[in-house]
C-alpha cells in the first residue's frame, strides 16, 4: 500500500453544487453555548442552540473558501457575490424573532470597493416577508444594505469581495446583560427551500471516489461538532473508508450543564445525557451513516473538558493535584472509585445505546482509553477521596511510579486497577442490559505508549490490569501513535507483545488505530509512518484498522492508495534465483540517467536524475547447452517475460566486503542510532565520504548477515522484507550500526519475447537474453 498528501485537486473529478447547499453550512459559538447544524432535505438545514447565559449568541456560518474538506473534495472559492440571489424560507423557536432589536442578522465580512477590510450587519427582517418567525427571506448580494432602519441608515455591501456569512441566533433577553439562565435555554432555527439564483450560482466541488482499501476511519464530535454529518461522512466515503467508523462521543461539546455558583458551569447526573444540540446531531450522524452502509462503534471515555467537570469526580495526585491532560484547555479525568461519576458515565453509555438502535445500528460500544492518570513527573492520581476509601483509607503514597517500588506499592496498584477493571465490567453489563438479545459487541481502546511506558513498567498494574483479559470484552483496540510517530518501532514491537501476552486476545479480536498527526508542520514524515503502520497491522491479520482521525487526515489530503490489480492475482515477484549460472561471459552494464544541457557559451550544465546506478544483463553467454537452453525457455515462460521479477547472482559484485569478499560485521555502515529507531536498511557504499554512491540492498542471502553496534557484533535482531534489519532493543543515540551480508540482485526479463535460432545456437551463437535491475526500495 502506498498513500499521497494531496495539496489541491488538479486533474481529479469535479461537480457542480449549488452555492448555499445546505451540507457545507457551519455553526460556532463562545462557552459555554452549543449548537449544532443537520441538513433535513436537500434545500434544507436545521440549527439547534443551547443557551446558557443572557448574552450568548450562535452563529450560522457560509465560507467564500471551504476550510473544513478535503483538498479532493472541497469547494471552489469563489468571493464574488455580484448579481446573485439566496432565498429561503426561515422558521424558528426559542431564538429572538426576526423583528426583535437584537433578531436574526447577517454580518458579512469581506473588503469594500478599496479592497479595505470591513463587516456590514444586514438585518434580516429588511428582506423577509412573512411573519418574525415564519417568513420568507430573499437576500439580493447586489442590493443589500447594512443598518437597522432602511433606508435612513442604509450602508451599501460591496459584493465582490465576500469572505464570510455569519447569521447569528441569540436567545430571548439577549442584551439584559450576561448573567446565566437559571435553566437552559434551547432553540432552533431551519432554513428551507434555500435557492441561489443569479450570476454564477453554481460552484465546482471535487467529486472524488477512491476505491476502497480497507482500512476504516474514526471520527470524533469535539472535533465536528461544527459541520453537519452530511458533509463529515461524504469525506469518509469520497476518501476510500468503508464499514465501520470508529466515532468518540468526546469529552467537552455533549452534555448539558448548569451554573455552578461560581461563575462557572458544571455537568448535572440530574439532566439528560446529552444536550439538545449533541442529541440531534448524533440522531441524524447515526441515520445518515446507517443509510450509507456503515457501522458505528460509539466511543466513551473517562474525560470531561476540567472546567466542567465536577469536583469530587475528578482523580487526584497525593497531594490533591488534579489529574489533568496536556490539552488546551485542559480535561479532567473521571474516578472510577466515584460511584456518583461512574453513574454518570453508564447513563450516557444508555443514552448512547438508545440512539444506535433508534437508527437501526448494531450496538457496538467502546470504553475509551481508561486510565489512572499519571502526571508528568511521574505520579499516579488514585488519590481522590472515593478512590482513597475503595483502597483502605490510608493508601501507600506513590512518590515516582518510575522508582522502585515495594510490596505494598505494587500491591496498591493491582488494587487500583482491579477498581478500574471492575468499573468497566459494570459499564459493559449495563451496555449489554441495553442492547436487549441482539446483544452488543463491546470494545476496549489502550493507549500503549502512556500504558506500557518502559519508564513506568509497574504502571501496567494499574493501567493495563488483569481483569481487562479476553474475555472481558470482545475486542481489544491498540494505538499507539506516540511511538509511531517518533519512530520507535522497538517499542511498538514490545508493547504489542506485551499487551497480547497480558490480555489473551486474539489477532482475529483486536482491532489498530493508527494516526495522528498533531503539527501539520510535521505531515510529511508522520503520515508515512502511520500509513506503513496501518499496512504493518493489516499484515498482523487484526480484524479492523483504523485511521485516526478524519480532521488530520482532510487538514493534511491524505489519501490511502488501494491496492491495484488486474483481472488476476499474480505475484510481482518470485523468489527464485535464475537457474543457470552465470559465467564471466555475461554482461553487466551499470547505468544512471543525467541530463546534460550544453549552453550558447559550449558549457555543460549537467543534473543527475537517479541517486544509485541501474544494473543491465544480458545472461545469453551462460547458456552453453540444449539442456540450459530449454531451462532458459521454461523460465522466462513460467515469469510469463517481464511480469515476473526473480533473483540473480552477479558473479562480479555479491558481497558487502569489497565486491567478493568474506563477510564480517563491520563491512557496510547502515546507520546511527538515535535511541528510538529500531529499524535499519541494508545498504552498499560504492566510492568514499561524501562521495560514496549508496546502493540500497533488498535481499540479502539467507544466513549471510552479519551485524554489529560500536563494533560489538549482535544477534539481536530480525531480518524483515526488502532487507531491513529491525533490532529488538533500538541502538543507543550515537551508536554506528554496520552490517555484512552476501545479496542478490532483483531483476526482470527486460522483453516479453525470447529470440532464439535453433540454428544460430548450433553454430555456437550465444542468444541475447537481456535483464534488467528492478528498483524495490528508495
Amino acid at each position: 500500500m502506498g498513500h499521497w498528501l494531496a495539496k489541491r485537486r488538479t486533474v481529479q473529478h469535479a461537480d457542480t453544487i449549488q452555492r448555499f447547499d445546505p451540507r457545507f453550512w457551519t455553526v460556532n459559538f463562545p462557552r459555554p453555548a452549543m449548537a449544532s447544524v443537520v441538513t433535513t432535505a436537500p434545500d434544507a438545514l436545521r440549527v439547534d442552540a443551547v443557551f446558557q447565559k443572557a448574552d450568548d449568541l450562535v452563529g450560522l456560518i457560509w465560507e467564500s473558501e471551504d476550510k473544513w474538506d478535503h483538498p479532493l473534495l472541497s469547494y471552489e472559492t469563489r468571493r464574488d457575490y455580484s448579481r446573485l440571489t439566496l432565498s429561503f424560507r426561515w422558521r424558528s423557536a426559542g431564538v429572538l424573532p426576526l423583528d426583535a432589536v437584537n433578531g436574526p442578522t447577517l454580518t458579512i465580512e469581506g473588503r469594500d470597493a478599496t479592497g479595505n477590510s470591513r463587516a456590514w450587519y444586514v438585518r434580516l427582517w429588511n428582506y423577509a416577508t412573512g411573519t418574525p418567525s415564519d417568513a420568507k427571506v430573499t437576500l439580493p448580494f447586489s442590493g443589500l444594505s447594512g443598518g437597522f432602519l432602511l433606508p435612513s441608515e442604509a450602508d451599501p455591501v460591496h459584493p465582490a469581495a465576500i469572505d464570510r456569512l455569519f447569521i447569528s441566533l441569540v436567545p430571548p433577553g439577549y442584551g439584559s446583560g450576561s448573567g446565566a439562565f437559571a435553566s437552559t435555554v434551547t432553540g432552533w432555527a431551519e432554513l428551507s427551500e434555500m435557492r441561489c439564483q443569479g450570476h454564477k450560482p453554481m460552484l465546482e466541488i471535487g467529486d472524488v471516489m477512491v476505491p476502497p482499501h480497507g482500512l476504516s476511519m474514526c471520527t470524533g464530535y469535539d472535533d465536528a461538532y461544527n459541520l453537519t454529518p452530511a458533509r463529515l461522512l461524504r469525506q469518509v466515503r469520497g476518501l476510500g473508508y468503508r464499514g465501520s467508523i470508529n466515532h468518540y462521543i468526546g469529552m467537552s461539546h455533549f452534555f448539558p450543564l448548569v451554573p455552578d455558583g461560581a461563575g462557572g458551569f458544571v455537568v448535572d447526573p440530574a439532566l439528560p445525557a446529552m444536550n439538545a444540540a449533541a442529541l440531534a446531531w448524533h440522531r441524524a450522524f447515526l441515520a445518515e451513516a446507517n443509510a450509507m452502509g456503515h457501522t458505528v462503534i460509539a466511543s466513551q471515555s473517562y474525560e470531561l473538558l476540567a472546567q466542567h467537570c465536577p469536583t469530587d469526580w475528578q482523580q487526584r495526585a497525593w497531594n490533591g493535584d488534579a489529574g489533568r491532560t496536556g490539552w488546551s484547555p485542559p480535561s479532567a479525568l473521571l474516578s472510577p472509585a466515584n460511584t456518583q461519576a461512574m453513574a454518570w458515565v453508564r447513563k450516557v453509555a444508555l443514552a448512547v445505546v438508545g440512539l444506535m438502535s433508534e437508527a437501526g445500528l448494531p450496538v457496538r460500544y467502546q470504553v475509551g482509553e481508561p486510565w489512572w492518570w499519571v502526571t508528568q513527573d511521574r505520579r499516579i492520581c488514585i488519590y481522590d477521596e472515593a478512590a482513597r476509601a475503595a483502597l483502605g483509607g490510608n493508601p501507600v503514597n506513590i512518590a515516582d511510579l518510575g522508582a522502585s517500588l515495594t510490596t505494598a506499592q505494587k500491591a496498591l496498584l493491582d488494587a487500583a486497577g482491579a477498581i478500574l477493571a471492575q468499573s468497566t465490567a459494570d459499564l459493559m453489563a449495563a451496555v449489554n442490559s441495553a442492547a436487549g438479545v441482539a446483544g452488543a459487541e463491546t470494545l476496549l481502546l489502550a493507549f500503549l505508549p502512556t500504558v506500557l511506558d518502559p519508564s513506568m513498567p509497574e504502571a501496567r498494574r494499574a493501567n493495563l490490569p488483569v481483569g481487562w483479559a479476553s474475555p472481558a470484552f470482545d475486542t481489544l483496540q491498540l494505538e499507539d501513535y506516540d511511538w509511531v510517530t517518533a519512530g520507535k518501532d522497538a517499542l511498538r514491537s514490545q508493547g504489542r507483545a506485551i499487551a497480547e501476552a497480558r490480555m489473551g486476545y486474539p489477532r482475529e479480536r483486536q482491532h489498530y488505530l493508527s494516526g495522528f498527526v498533531l503539527n501539520a508542520s510535521n505531515a510529511e514524515p508522520e503520515w508515512q509512518r502511520i500509513d506503513a503502520a496501518a499496512s504493518e497491522a493489516v499484515a498482523l491479520g487484526v480484524a479492523e484498522t483504523f485511521i485516526w482521525a478524519q480532521p488530520q487526515v482532510s487538514r493534511d489530503g491524505y489519501v490511502r492508495l488501494p491496492e491495484t490489480s488486474g483481472d488476476e492475482t499474480m505475484q510481482s515477484f518470485d523468489d527464485v534465483l535464475f537457474p543457470l549460472a552465470l559465467g564471466r561471459d555475461a554482461s553487466v552494464t551499470p547505468e544512471f540517467s543525467t541530463n546534460v544541457t550544453i549552453t550558447a557559451s559550449g558549457f555543460e550544465r549537467r543534473n543527475s536524475l537517479w541517486s544509485d546506478a541501474r544494473l543491465r544483463f544480458d545472461v545469453g553467454p551462460g547458456v552453453r547447452s540444449e539442456a540450459e537452453l530449454g531451462e532458459l525457455i521454461a523460465f522466462f515462460r513460467a515469469r510469463r517475460g517481464q511480469a515476473r521479477g526473480f533473483l540473480l547472482r552477479d558473479p562480479s559484485d555479491f558481497s558487502s566486503n569489497g565486491m567478493t569478499g568474506t563477510v564480517t560485521p563491520g563491512d557496510q555502515v547502515i546507520g546511527t542510532g538515535d535511541g528510538a529507531t529500531a529499524r535499519f536498511a541494508l545498504a552498499k557504499h560504492y566510492g568514499q565520504s561524501d562521495e560514496a554512491q549508496r546502493r540500497r540492498i533488498t535481499r540479502p542471502r539467507a544466513g549471510s548477515l552479519r551485524v554489529s553496534i560500536n563494533g560489538v557484533e549482535t544477534g539481536n535482531f530480525t531480518v524483515e522484507p526488502l532487507g531491513v534489519i529491525a533490532f529488538a532493543t533500538a541502538p543507543s543515540a550515537g551508536a554506528v550500526v554496520r552490517a555484512g551480508f552476501l545479496f542478490d540482485v532483483p531483476v526482470r526479463f527486460a522483453e516479453d519475447r525470447l529470440d532464439i535460432s535453433g540454428a544460430e545456437f548450433a553454430a555456437g551463437e550465444a542468444p541475447s537474453v537481456p535483464l534488467i535491475e528492478l528498483r524495490e526500495d528508495a
